[in-house]
């Protein structure tokens, strides 16, 4: 599986959410590559799922990836059920 957590310069927020996210697939047991990239590597590269804000979720729906708002970037709780919302629908 492969994650995209996602910001507007891929070092700020998308590494705290990946951070949070490979804490929380370590957790649960699920193998995959995260990687913290900023909006237009975003665009280009092929994902199972997308983490990031409101404002970069609506700009990057409607391709192949799963995505999903991360209000609070370190909230394990949050992530953890963005991630299962993903694995329920394959």
């Amino acid at each position: 599986m492969k994650v995209l957590c996602v910001c507007g310069m891929g070092f700020g927020s998308s590494l705290l959410l990946k951070m949070t996210a490979d804490k929380v697939l370590k957790n649960k047991g699920v193998k995959a590559d995260v990687e913290a990239v900023d909006f237009g590597t975003a665009q280009s590269v092929q994902a199972d799922m997308i983490l990031t804000n409101n404002e970069f979720a609506s700009q990057l729906q409607g391709g192949k990836a799963f995505v999903k708002a991360i209000m609070n970037m370190a909230s394990e709780q949050e992530v953890e059920s963005a991630i299962d919302e993903f694995l329920s629908q394959k």
